[in-house]
């Protein structure tokens, strides 16, 4: 058995992984929040933005904690189009659970549907992305763990869409973001106490590519993307926002034409 080592950079990998997760979880619940406040395309359009932050901060978060990932006696790739479908299969299913809560008319059932859907793509993503590693031995999981991980996701992922359906407030948000980046995380690292490998040490060169390779720089491409997502949401007006400042214009047109 190989000696697995979660933290090989110690608490930076996991400190900037729930970072990660937390901004994707912010800009999630501020982009559905608008969307419940809107109709027609503008609410489509902000369902996406928010399946895409979410997605893409889950994805974010849990292959930065992978560049933390080592084995003893062996190096490890990744599968190029296994990871990146692991990243498609984030956002597609989290947009999902997201489309659900945004259009459903029950919201009871509709939260329940988008919890579990969201859920267990969080727990697919993960799990996909563990199968895209190539190293020199056989991975295997324990399977106790590996349902709690899923159950965590699901309810990390109900708890985040209650969240986006009751709480307005930015503070609210914000709290409930940081709470949704920690679960997120939990479900990500009780994932990997499920993982164990035994490793045949071999001189083949692995197929795939290493993490510094590919990993990295897709995780900073990301990572811009977030950052500069969330800036254009906070710097956009919301619909009382606008509706105040129409209201002005409106009153100020009224007292021009009154002199």
């Amino acid at each position: 058995m190989g000696h697995l080592d979660h933290a090989a950079y110690g608490w930076l990998t996991p400190a900037l992984s729930y970072v990660m997760a937390s901004i994707g979880a912010a800009l999630g619940l501020r982009c559905t929040v608008r969307a419940l406040a809107t109709t027609g395309a503008s609410r489509r359009n902000w369902l996406l933005t928010a399946a895409s932050a979410i997605g893409t901060g889950i994805w974010t978060m849990h292959f930065v904690a992978m560049l933390g990932f080592e084995v003893t006696g062996t190096e490890i790739h990744y599968d190029v189009p296994l990871t990146i479908l692991s990243l498609l299969v984030a956002v597609l299913v989290v947009g999902a659970g997201v489309f659900a809560v945004g259009y459903g008319k029950e919201r009871g059932r509709s939260l329940v549907l988008g919890g579990l859907t969201t859920g267990l793509g969080v727990a697919s993503m993960h799990y996909l992305g563990m199968a895209a590693l190539r190293l020199h031995g056989d991975v295997s999981y324990d399977p106790l763990a590996v349902a709690l991980s899923v159950a965590i996701a699901v309810i990390a992922a109900t708890a985040a869409l209650w969240a986006a359906l009751n709480i307005k407030a930015p503070v609210a948000v914000a709290v409930a973001s940081l709470v949704m980046g920690a679960a997120v995380s939990s479900m990500h690292y009780t994932g990997m106490m499920a993982v164990a490998v035994s490793v045949s040490p071999s001189d083949a060169a692995l197929p795939g590519a290493t993490a510094m390779q590919f990993i990295f720089p897709l995780a900073v491409g990301l990572g811009s993307y977030l950052f500069i997502t969330a800036a254009f949401v906070a710097l956009s007006p919301t619909v009382d926002e606008r509706a105040a400042s129409a209201s002005a214009r409106h009153l100020g047109e009224n007292t021009a034409t009154a002199h």
